[in-house]
């Protein structure tokens, strides 16, 4: 799972591909460090990229997405947000968004 560092970044990753999926953490957050290796778990299993951004790093970032809590699992597809999971992530739910992300992403090439 690659880091962003910026908002800068994150606009340039989220214009450039057509699906991704972004966690976004903070510092002392046992949900978010519970959490993040089960959704890195899931990067094998699908094509489209992963990032994660600390936004303690990167607060900007949370301004900009109205993100009010962490952990937050964003998915993006064309550019846009397709699924928002916040603060406690039903895996299973996100395994569906992500295999119909999957399935989009066969469609369109």
């Amino acid at each position: 799972m690659e880091q962003i560092q910026s908002y800068e970044e994150w606009i340039e990753i989220a214009q450039s591909l057509d699906s991704l999926l972004l966690f976004v953490k903070t510092d002392n957050c046992s949900v978010c460090d519970g959490l993040l290796p089960q959704v890195a778990a899931l990067q094998s299993d699908y094509s489209l990229p992963f990032y994660m951004v600390n936004i303690a790093d990167a607060p900007e970032i949370a301004g900009q997405l109205s993100l009010f809590t962490a952990p937050v699992v964003l998915l993006y597809k064309e550019g846009n947000e397709y699924a928002r999971f916040a603060r406690f992530v039903q895996m299973n739910e996100l395994n569906k968004r992500l295999g119909e992300l999957e399935e989009w992403g066969k469609h369109v090439d």
